[in-house]
């Protein structure tokens, strides 16, 4: 009896159809999650604001009027006036979702008493979509002055 000698594993046309079959759905599932990811970011950012306004009007409560800054919501103001009862959020002042500032002002003609948003994923004011700004911004000639 002679030994044959059986190679095991897989040829070249498998794998070159395994790999057509792998970027398929690559394409195809790809662009749906990078999608979510984009409009969770959104969210994100609706989520933050609603909680700095929280914070907010909490400041307000202790303190009688809004601070001049976010950070005031995390350290006692230098002056140490009013009856601040901080800090008023778990972590410090979060940055928007893509990273930067968000803007705030005290504005005594704002709905709010301040105003308070990010301008989106494309970092200026107005825009669509995932550009568009959240939170409570002023009218749109006057926006970030």
């Amino acid at each position: 009896m002679q030994s044959e000698k059986i190679q095991k594993g897989f040829t070249l046309i498998e794998l070159m159809v395994v790999l057509v079959i792998l970027g398929l759905l690559a394409g195809l599932v790809g662009p749906q999650f990078f999608g979510k990811v984009d409009s969770s970011k959104v969210k994100t950012g609706q989520i933050q604001v609603d909680m700095l306004k929280m914070a907010l009007k909490t400041y307000r409560l202790d303190m009688g009027e809004y601070p001049e800054s976010l950070s005031a919501l995390w350290s006692r103001p230098a002056d140490g006036s009013g009856f601040w009862d901080g800090p008023y959020m778990d972590d410090r002042v979060p940055l928007d979702p893509w990273g930067r500032d968000y803007q705030y002002r005290v504005d005594t003609r704002a709905e709010q008493g301040f105003y308070l948003y990010s301008f989106g994923a494309d970092g200026a004011p107005g825009g669509e979509g995932l550009d568009a700004d959240i939170g409570y911004f002023p009218d749109r000639g006057s926006a970030g002055s």
